[in-house]
């Protein structure tokens, strides 16, 4: 036995290559290769390797897919016969029982692909097994699309950089896997510190080894441990429960230890033979990635940052990376680096960023609320200073959830506060352990020498389930804890800077990560589980995309261009935007403003109307009634706004086109200003700062006019030479296409309450594919899937149909916003959810493409100079300081090793280092090749209606997360939910969470226009 397994690990990991129509990728480029002295997997060369970490196991996807019908025959049942009464202009609707259809299972791995015929396609379609047997009404596994191709082969090849790094692993090296269980339960750091203590401690029963532990039950070993199970003891400078009152308040002991108990039994021993076997494409295609190894060796490569750095998710964050900056607020921001372990097509890959976080600055309670909160600045000069309700409810907003030590005495315990009391400190009484009640200041002054201060303010309240008192002036801001709440524009802004590095400088601190004290390759680990972790970045080739040629408006001196600027922008000074609108009766509306800004107003006005005519939109340069100014405090009450808006409307016959608004500052009356105007009065408004119109440039001018002329039912640009001509193969001009959006914007991370808000776009016009309009709903509390999805996209499609007259050929869907963990759960349901709405029109099942879209993501691409020619007009150092092109597309040696994924680099980076987008097509029975879909994709770049040039999102996806962002300004002023009440016994309880609130309904009128841009 122990024969056959070296013959078979010593076999040549030899890649299975795959072409497209017998196409080669000339861009194929051999890596370094790195000696291998002992069997270490090597994946130098372009292999299939298995799903991006970290992936879920396979789960069965219930996808509702429709057996064969004869031609125009819908999927309506046996008792539902009669026709559906059509309305005019509508399409037809199948019945509600058009919808049971047979089940089919996807597995997240490679496709069995529905069969579509490439230019020509029925309206109904069998699906068909590998086989390419009908499924009949069967079940049969279906999987994620796979790469159709060796990738695209268009545009001149970009030699670059990705910050990826190749890690080799010898396959036969064993690891161990033991549960562990600490009795009682301790934090993460407290079980890190035990983790520490116990390997020092305990070498012989560890067989000397240092194992790596994930901070929570799993650790993992090189070496088998001398037992199974092993049962150990470790003490800590922990109080006990015992040196806390009953009303836990702390009471004055010696130092005490915490004794904890740690079991560990061995759970499982595997080897990484089949992660090679994976990774080199033997075997099964069906095999899933083997997860077991994978998610060790990950854990192993964080053992030593983690035990030096502070862990936020998959970063971390250390003061050697350049220390902490104050930011301001009670904030502090602090350098770190990302990483995470990943198959590639080259083979397991470490994936390291420069990252940068907010942290709550470690200080004391009461300078925490001096810099937090504006109105406790000078809390120290004015000790007796109460809170009143309003106050003490912003105080307890502010330290929610936040962890504080003591400093009257030492102790590793760290508490978290839950809520304030409501008592002040001054009129605090607890209960000792021998029941004589005693009163909270006069214990602190007799047992610790301390006069409390701020004898007016609350006590910290540190237990959910009892009433457990720290006085604010004693308690420290712990270390280390992530900024939660919501960041000020100043704060956002010097967290940016921060991070903002041109490319080499993002280059040099990734590079200096992987060789320094704190990164994955610091400690043993890398030596003890015998790995190889590259010190270089994956070099691979790209290829830059050529840009479209673009269609401007007929009235202007210049009516086409192809942008040729490296930035790829183009100007509108000779030219008209491609549609222009007609605004006649449009308003003004002030608020705040000084004397001297209010009398630019006419100037404004004026500029803005021959702008707009320079542009080819008609603004007319009278509104239908003189400026209204209005006081900022108008903002602050919604019944009065509402009132003056709705007059404003009435003023132009209730057929009021547009409303400007002119403030003072950033007000969160705009919220509300929206809502009113978009919902309840049915007007598109343009919102725009006093301080913006005291130079009137004409960038500004034209920025503010395509913005108008875009949301009235405009647009900027379109495509000179049409999809159906760039992608002949699959796009015809009598055979329209849909393109849709999808995104779900959450609340803020402290909000428990809130209902997270999804929005869906669809394009409205065909070929142009340049308008969009939208649906928005609430759904529960965070859930990421799209709960309605089903009618919105049905909504969407009754739209098209009375724009275009027939429904969507094809329906090619991006979905924002969806992590690698959640790929196949959001197409299991959403591929169904779209399904079940054309099923609702009758023999309607169009072929679909469903790709998400990532832009959070730490992939970098930087240029290559090593590779630039010696007579560049650039130096070395000056190509590293520029960004990648626009058009730069990879989707090879850094991609999915089997699924069809690419980066795409559409935008030109202007500050820090361009972040190209991830684009992953899960489902694609449209059958796009590579270099179909990424032209597609990029063309699509060129369209958006705010600017001119191409943007880093697909607008269908851009569009999805404004509309997404509108809804959830509908939602400000209700989503202000008390997270605990607090009885009369003090005993407190989390409230139970209200009912999702409706998003209020768009105003006819707006309904169809891209208001939201």
């Amino acid at each position: 036995m122990e024969e056959t397994e070296e013959s078979n690990a010593n076999r040549k990991c030899t890649p299975k290559g795959r072409s497209f129509r017998g196409r080669t990728n000339p861009h194929d480029q051999q890596l370094l290769q790195y000696s291998n002295p002992f069997r270490f997997s090597n994946q130098n060369q372009y292999q299939r390797c298995p799903a991006l970490l970290p992936l879920p196991p396979p789960i069965p996807l219930q996808l509702t897919a429709t057996p064969p019908f004869p031609q125009n025959q819908g999927c309506r049942s046996k008792t539902h016969l009669q026709k559906p009464s059509w309305k005019q202009n509508k399409p037809p609707r199948a019945t509600s029982s058009d919808t049971q259809v047979s089940v089919l299972t996807v597995l997240p791995g490679p496709p069995i692909q529905t069969a579509v015929e490439d230019t020509q396609r029925q309206a109904s379609f069998p699906l068909r097994g590998e086989n390419g047997r009908k499924v009949m009404g069967a079940t049969q596994a279906l999987v994620a699309a796979r790469r159709p191709d060796s990738g695209g082969v268009a545009g001149p090849a970009i030699s670059l950089l990705a910050n990826h790094f190749l890690v080799q692993f010898d396959f036969l090296q064993r690891i161990f896997h033991y549960d562990v269980d600490i009795s009682p339960n301790p934090s993460k750091e407290v079980a890190r510190m035990i983790k520490r203590k116990l390997v020092e401690e305990n070498s012989v029963e560890l067989s000397g080894a240092h194992p790596a532990f994930d901070g929570r039950k799993n650790l993992y070993s090189p070496v088998e441990f001398q037992n199974d199970r092993l049962e150990l003891f470790i003490s800590l400078p922990i109080p006990t429960s015992k040196s806390l009152s009953p009303s836990g308040v702390l009471l004055a002991k010696n130092q005490q230890f915490k004794l904890f108990r740690i079991n560990i039994k061995l759970v499982s021993k595997f080897d990484g033979k089949d992660l090679n076997s994976y990774l080199c494409k033997e075997g099964d295609d069906w095999i899933p990635l083997p997860q077991d190894y994978l998610h060790a060796l990950d854990i192993v490569l964080r053992e030593s940052p983690t035990e030096k750095c502070v862990p936020v998710g998959r970063s971390l964050y250390s003061s050697s990376m350049g220390g902490t900056k104050d930011i301001g607020g009670g904030a502090v921001g602090l350098r770190g680096f990302f990483q995470s372990l990943r198959p590639t097509q080259q083979g397991l890959a470490l994936n390291v960023d420069f990252s940068v976080t907010a942290f709550h600055e470690s200080i004391g309670v009461i300078p925490y609320l001096q810099k937090r909160v504006e109105f406790l600045r000078d809390l120290s000069q004015r000790k007796t200073r109460g809170l009143t309700g309003e106050e003490r409810k912003e105080v307890e907003k502010a330290l929610k959830s936040i962890r504080v030590f003591v400093r009257h005495r030492e102790t590793v315990q760290r508490y978290r506060v839950h809520n304030l009391t409501e008592e002040i400190t001054e009129n605090l009484w607890f209960e000792d352990r021998g029941g004589k009640i005693l009163r909270l200041v006069n214990y602190f002054k007799d047992h610790y020498g301390y006069d409390i201060q701020f004898r007016n303010l609350p006590c910290l309240q540190i237990s959910r389930s009892k009433p457990c008192y720290l006085p604010m002036e004693l308690c420290m801001i712990c270390e280390g804890q992530k900024f939660l709440g919501k960041l000020s524009d100043d704060q956002t802004a010097r967290i940016l800077r921060m991070g903002c590095q041109r490319p080499r400088e993002r280059k040099a601190i990734i590079d200096g990560v992987m060789r320094g004290a704190v990164g994955p390759t610091s400690g043993s680990q890398e030596r003890e589980f015998k790995l190889h972790v590259a010190r270089e970045m994956t070099r691979l080739n790209g290829r830059v995309l050529q840009p479209p040629k673009l269609k401007l408006g007929e009235g202007g001196l210049v009516r086409d261009l192809i942008p040729s600027r490296h930035d790829r922008q183009w100007n509108l000074l000779d030219s008209h935007v491609f549609e222009g609108t007609r605004i006649e009766r449009w308003a003004l509306i002030s608020f705040g403003g000084t004397p001297d800004q209010k009398s630019n107003t006419p100037r404004f006005i004026i500029q803005l109307s021959q702008r707009c005519e320079q542009l080819g939109i008609f603004l007319s340069k009278n509104t239908i009634m003189s400026p209204q100014f209005e006081p900022i405090q108008l903002l602050n009450n919604v019944s009065l706004l509402e009132s003056k808006l709705k007059k404003i409307h009435a003023a132009a016959s209730n057929n009021l086109q547009l409303l400007i608004c002119i403030m003072e500052r950033k007000h969160k009356g705009y919220a509300d200003l929206k809502r009113i105007a978009e919902t309840s009065i049915g007007v598109v408004s343009q919102c725009c700062l006093y301080q913006n119109l005291g130079k009137l440039s004409s960038q500004f001018l034209a920025n503010l006019a395509l913005k108008i002329n875009a949301k009235v039912g405009g647009c900027t640009v379109a495509l000179y030479n049409s999809l159906p001509s760039q992608i002949p193969r699959l796009l015809r001009q009598d055979e329209p296409v849909i393109f849709m959006g999808a995104d779900v914007t959450h609340p803020h991370p402290l909000d428990d309450f809130s209902p997270s808000i999804a929005a869906v776009v669809g394009s409205m016009n065909w070929p142009a594919a340049n308008k969009y309009v939208s649906r928005m709903r609430s759904q529960t509390h965070r859930q990421e899937i799209i709960q309605d999805l089903s009618a919105m996209v049905g909504e969407i499609l009754d739209d098209f149909y009375q724009q275009v007259s027939q429904l969507p050929k094809r329906i090619i869907f991006f979905r924002d916003g969806v992590s690698e963990t959640q790929f196949y759960k959001v197409l299991q349901e959403e591929l169904q959810a779209i399904r079940s709405a054309c099923c609702r029109f009758p023999s309607y099942k169009p072929p679909i493409t469903f790709a998400v879209v990532q832009k959070r993501h730490h992939t970098r691409l930087f240029r290559n100079e090593s590779n630039r020619p010696p007579s560049s007009s650039l130096a070395g150092n000056q190509v590293l300081e520029e960004n990648i092109p626009p058009g730069t597309v990879v989707d090879t040696v850094i991609t999915h090793p089997r699924e069809f994924d690419f980066y795409l680099c559409s935008h030109w980076g202007v500050k820090g280092t361009s972040r190209p987008t991830h684009y992953h097509i899960l489902w694609d029975e449209n059958q796009f090749t590579s270099d179909e879909v990424q032209k597609l994709v990029y063309s699509l770049c060129y369209t958006f209606v705010r600017c001119t040039k191409p943007v880093s999102l697909v607008p269908p996806a851009y569009y999805a997360h404004l509309a997404a962002y509108r809804g959830r300004l509908y939602l400000v002023e209700r989503s202000e939910f008390t997270p605990f009440t607090t009885t009369t016994t003090c005993q407190l309880s989390r409230a139970a969470p209200p009912k999702i609130t409706p998003l209020p309904k768009l105003s006819e009128s707006v309904k169809k226009l891209m208001f939201y841009c």
